[in-house]
């Protein structure tokens, strides 16, 4: 056995190589390909994002229309997936249903042979939000939605499809958006991992998207949006913020959407969702008092535990203020991460190695077999 230790979940292991993106590597924060996120949050679009990861460099003004154009044509689904859809409970969480979409969509437009990553991950990316909304608007109220709004954009399609209106305020769009950007890739998070770990095995992509939304669940992943929000959305005041943080701390449990396990101080996507999630709560539709009391609980967080915000913390509120409900916050970031899912794939079919780590043995030494009618409680 070996008396090397290791960290806990693997953390500071590397296991393997990648060109995609940093994650606070060498103190330069987040790059997607080498551009910074703040540059490609402030002054690009989700789809160029999408093309950036799929592709490896930024679009020209015709490679991005293109996209646009694809992304528009594969928003269709496919009557038997509908037929699916409208037995689905509405009580299943859209984690659930993005799970099943992949699956059905890897039996109806099976991968048949080399080279359909990019056409596959443009596929998932356009149809995620329509089939996710033609299921919860279905199910809620029996309405049959068209699922293509015209040219419009990842974010407003899906935002034009759940709140049923043919124009969104543009900030609600670009803050949407912008957490397109934010949550596209980031380097060997857990789903990402375990979509590698899948395709190296040479199974198919559906099946690597498959294993990432499943991985991706949960609240120590995707799910700490859904967390966060969930314990935001009662507190109504600074007492009972105060009271809240009171209580998690004396019985020492998380704060959902703090802390990071590679990020050691400010996570650099965090400044920028906030940002925006502060401008909507200045806006007739915002909500200035679930703003305050998440600044305060940031403030008490970085004072008192030196423990900053990541991502999802400020994605909750910004999400909420978009007036998406809580339920499909892990969804969304699944529609996002589906970019950064797909390069990964790509990248790991161009030098694949199957993924086979090894574990420390801690279980007991060499044992000598008993024959069960020699058994008993004392010799076991």
């Amino acid at each position: 056995m070996s008396e090397k230790k290791q960290a806990g979940g693997l953390q500071g292991v590397v296991a393997g190589q990648s060109a995609i993106s940093t994650v606070g590597v060498g103190g330069i924060g987040l790059n997607y390909r080498g551009y910074d996120i703040n540059d490609l949050a402030y002054k690009c679009t989700f789809e160029e994002v999408t093309y950036l990861l799929l592709k490896g460099h930024l679009p020209t003004q015709q490679q991005l229309d293109e996209l646009k154009t694809l992304i528009w044509s594969k928003r269709y689904i496919p009557c038997k997936l509908k037929q699916i859809l409208e037995t689905l409970p509405k009580e299943s969480h859209p984690m659930d249903i993005m799970r099943t979409v992949t699956s059905i969509l890897g039996i109806l437009e099976p991968e048949t042979k080399s080279g359909q990553e990019y056409d596959i991950s443009i596929r998932l990316i356009s149809i995620f939000g329509p089939a996710l909304l033609y299921w919860y608007h279905y199910s809620n109220s029996g309405i049959k939605i068209n699922e293509n709004t015209g040219k419009d954009s990842i974010a407003e399609n899906f935002l034009k499809l759940y709140h049923l209106k043919s124009e969104i305020d543009p900030l609600v769009i670009k803050t949407f958006d912008v957490s397109l950007i934010l949550y596209a890739e980031h380097d060997f998070a857990a789903s990402t991992f375990a979509a590698r770990v899948t395709v190296s095995t040479l199974s198919d992509f559906y099946s690597g998207i498959t294993t990432a939304i499943g991985t991706l669940r949960g609240p120590l992943h995707g799910g700490a949006n859904e967390a966060a929000m969930q314990y935001l959305e009662p507190l109504r005041s600074i007492p009972q913020a105060d009271q809240f943080l009171n209580s998690r701390y004396q019985s020492k449990q998380l704060i959902m959407g703090f802390g990071h396990r590679v990020y050691k101080k400010e996570d650099p996507r965090s400044p920028i969702i906030k940002d925006f999630s502060l401008q909507l709560s200045k806006t007739q539709n915002g909500d200035p008092t679930l703003l305050a009391v998440s600044q305060h609980i940031e403030k008490r967080m970085v004072e008192e535990k030196k423990i900053y915000p990541n991502l999802d913390f400020y994605s909750a509120s910004a999400y909420r203020q978009c007036g998406v409900p809580t339920p499909m916050f892990t969804a969304i970031f699944v529609i996002s991460r589906m970019t950064g899912w797909g390069g990964h794939i790509i990248e790991q079919r161009s030098n694949n190695k199957l993924m086979r780590p090894v574990s420390d043995y801690t279980g007991p030494a060499k044992k000598q077999f008993v024959p069960i009618e020699m058994r008993n409680k004392a010799n076991l």
